[in-house]
């Protein structure tokens, strides 16, 4: 009984691992390919059914080398018109929004025949991606609520660690292309297993209507259905883009809750022992670094290590940041007496002061993160003798990457936690 359930279970995994699932997902879409002709192999892309193996990295200066997809198809590195395809007059042809990192891969060309959904999954995919997170975090930390900011960087952190060191051990690669059109590359060089984008679209959301519900008002009904529906947007939309499978968008989804089931009751323990112990920054620095380390030993360099270090950075910069606020007595709490909290009255003076706040504190934080990249990355290479001619290759040593990210995305966090308050404060805006 046991053995003809677990036969069962591999089945369905199998059958969700497919590619060819996400290629109707995206037809039905209006997403067609624009896939050269192999003809050695037959229509249907029958080795897009291969079970997920090992991932061979793509390496960096290999003359004339092109990135081969997962069936063992070849792919362009250059977009462009491939074969004879007929363009109806409501389709327009379109490329991947960012190349890829590691690769410098620009994608193949894809053709849309249903803009608005081409629109709501680019959007629903970048919930889960850096610039995002940037103007989310520090719009909730300086405009309506720094506790509940502080312990979704918590939760985020510690997911994204979690979600990238799993890809590192899995291994499974991303779905074949063909059948799968790559609407977005930028991932591509990533492992696939789970999808860190459900995962991050899942606790997120999901975390901030448990941090919010009964300390703001508002009705349950309300706060689940947003978080139900980012949710679902965020995983659909990495189907969409053709970066994962059901399997894998499921198996993140899940994956995520899990996580968020163990870290919700310990959450304000956390927030806690961050604020007032006094070796906490000592604690923070050590454990953050560790997992950082433990993170890039798992596989060679792609871009979910980086990503790794830089959510693990962002989270060392914020918990110390919250350390020197309660010490300094800046930003205090309000009062369990005024709970539940309930928005203030919509005036154009408190939206041009939110937006204010807003504009300022993120244009500070984009010149401190870009003058940090312009300093951390040559002064590494020279501290540990790297041409610096060639960021893309420097970044793929670990002694150049895990600093840089640490440092960089540190002082980002250090920065919209502490630092962007208190000209806040000197402005006036507080």
């Amino acid at each position: 009984m046991s053995n003809d359930l677990v036969e069962k279970f591999v089945r369905l995994c199998n059958h969700l691992q497919d590619p060819r699932h996400v290629a109707r997902f995206q037809d039905a879409c209006g997403v067609k390919g624009t896939f050269p002709v192999n003809p050695t192999e037959s229509d249907g892309g029958h080795s897009g059914t291969q079970r997920p193996g090992l991932r061979r990295r793509v390496q960096q200066g290999a003359p004339g080398s092109d990135v081969t997809a997962g069936n063992g198809a070849t792919s362009p590195r250059v977009n462009g018109t491939q074969g004879d395809v007929t363009v109806e007059p409501d389709t327009t042809r379109a490329k991947p929004l960012r190349r890829n990192s590691l690769t410098g891969d620009v994608g193949q060309e894809f053709l849309i025949q249903n803009k608005f959904l081409f629109y709501l999954f680019t959007s629903g995919t970048e919930l889960g991606n850096e610039m995002f997170f940037i103007a989310f975090f520090p719009f909730l930390f300086w405009n309506i609520d720094a506790l509940v900011s502080r312990r979704l960087i918590v939760v985020w952190a510690w997911n994204l660690f979690v979600g990238q060191s799993t890809k590192d051990m899995v291994r499974w690669s991303r779905p074949a292309s063909p059948p799968v059109v790559k609407v977005e590359v930028f991932y591509n060089s990533e492992y696939s297993m789970p999808s860190t984008h459900a995962m991050t679209g899942t606790a997120i959301p999901f975390c901030l209507f448990m941090l919010t519900y009964g300390r703001w008002q508002y009705s349950f009904l309300f706060g689940f259905c947003v978080a139900l529906s980012w949710s679902i947007l965020v995983c659909v939309s990495r189907i969409y883009m053709g970066m994962h499978s059901v399997l894998e968008v499921i198996t993140g989804f899940l994956y995520s809750l899990l996580i968020l089931a163990f870290f919700q009751p310990i959450l304000g323990n956390i927030d806690s022992f961050y604020m007032t112990d006094p070796f906490a920054p000592l604690v923070i620095i050590v454990s953050h670094v560790s997992l950082g380390l433990v993170a890039f030993s798992l596989d060679s360099w792609s871009t979910s290590r980086g990503d790794t270090a830089q959510a693990l950075g962002t989270g060392v910069g914020a918990a110390i940041a919250t350390h020197i606020n309660y010490q300094l007595g800046l930003l205090p709490d309000p009062p369990l007496s005024s709970l539940p909290l309930t928005l203030p009255p919509i005036t154009p003076g408190l939206v041009v002061l939110a937006l204010l706040r807003f504009f300022i504190g993120v244009a500070f934080i984009l010149v401190t993160r870009m003058v940090m990249k312009a300093v951390t990355i040559p002064f590494l290479c020279r501290l540990f003798g790297l041409p610096s001619d060639d960021v893309r290759h420097a970044r793929q040593h670990m002694k150049v990457e895990l600093p840089y990210r640490y440092i960089v995305y540190s002082v980002v966090g250090f920065s919209c936690v502490c630092v962007v308050p208190l000209i806040f404060r000197i402005l006036n805006l507080a």
